[in-house]
């Protein structure tokens, strides 16, 4: 199934965290906090300006990004899980 955002929205995956800690200590799953990190799927067309016309979004499909712990909403899509946020929920882009 295709999404596509709408306006300045984004769909992310998010990526799974280690399970075990430098230490070498594993996390039972049940334990283990939602990983904050994620890959960009998917981007809106961008913000809707005054005047009408679309200002792009800075992040790009492919992107490895950094949100909110509550940031989103989930939504499951042919099995897997995704978040739909804005991008002003989006904390940074990692190098």
């Amino acid at each position: 199934m295709q999404v596509t955002p709408l306006q300045d929205r984004v769909l992310v995956e998010r990526i799974a965290e280690e399970k075990k800690t430098a230490g070498g200590i594993i996390i039972p799953d049940n334990n283990a906090e939602k990983p904050s990190q994620g890959k960009i799927v998917s981007v809106g067309a961008g913000y809707r300006k005054d005047d009408g016309s679309f200002s792009a979004l800075t992040v790009k499909s492919g992107d490895t990004v950094l949100f909110g712990k509550y940031s989103g909403s989930e939504v499951k899509l042919d099995g897997k899980e995704y978040l739909i946020m804005r991008e002003d929920d989006i904390l940074g882009i990692l190098q």
